[in-house]
């Protein structure tokens, strides 16, 4: 049998990390660990993860770049989840996420979408219309390949493997999971599936202020993965790699 592990990077967000580890706690298909990352919390965090018997890790360095790649350090399975402490996943979740990288085989990720809750009509509209769609559109044009989805998202071991030396870890304005996006090489192949669905909250998008901060991160990582290597040559870098392997 497979197995997964869950990473959930968190700082300062007790109540939703124990909403997103009860939902953990009753799917169809347990994970085999479940590791929360905690980053810095002045609140609760350790006793709900202790409450759920969720395995906790402190990481000193600042920002989510640092926290994701450490649990993904630590993370003892052959598959990697990962999900944000607001993230809601439905009962089948590991179950799908299972059976999907199970049939599609080594060096292999995929991510879905989210449905966002809380907040207001307005936030969960930008969230599903603006944010969601025109990150999976406009990110996937660039990289030539669907983007990881920080909420929702699972990867085999050996692609971590592949890029866990590459990631901006030290850099806290950074968005892991664009980051990871970038640094996954021609012969990962990524799967979007817009059925694997979690609750995520809309809270980012409720003010100018949370939509500016996380716009200001998305440029800030723009910027990084550009100087390692331009966006065209990334494209015509994959493309080589995938007419050699078809033929």
């Amino acid at each position: 049998m497979t197995t997964i592990s869950v990473v959930i990077p968190t700082r300062n967000d007790a109540q939703m990390l124990a909403a997103c580890l009860a939902a953990l706690g009753r799917q169809s298909r347990r994970a085999d660990e479940v590791i929360v990352v905690d980053n810095g919390s002045t609140d609760n965090t350790a006793a709900v993860c202790t409450a759920a018997g969720a395995r906790r890790i402190v990481v000193d360095l600042p920002g989510i770049a640092a926290a994701t790649a450490r649990g993904f350090d630590e993370a003892d399975s052959e598959i990697i989840a990962r999900l944000d402490a607001d993230s809601v996943p439905p009962a089948d979740w590991l179950e799908r996420v299972e059976a999907i990288l199970d049939k599609a085989g080594p060096l292999t990720a995929v991510s879905g979408p989210g449905n966002f809750y809380g907040g207001t009509r307005f936030a969960r509209w930008v969230g599903r219309n603006i944010w969601i769609a025109g990150y999976f559109w406009a990110i996937g044009l660039l990289l030539g390949h669907p983007p990881l989805f920080g909420s929702n998202f699972a990867l085999r071991a050996d692609v971590w493997e592949k890029i866990r030396g590459t990631v901006h870890r030290g850099r806290p304005p950074v968005h892991d999971d664009l980051d990871i996006s970038y640094q996954i090489p021609p012969e990962v192949s990524v799967l979007w599936e817009p059925a694997l669905r979690v609750g995520v909250s809309a809270r980012p998008f409720e003010s100018r202020h949370a939509v500016g901060r996380r716009l200001s991160m998305a440029w800030t990582t723009f910027g990084v993965e550009f100087r390692s290597e331009r966006p065209l040559r990334r494209r015509r870098r994959r493309k080589r790699w995938e007419r050699a392997h078809r033929r």
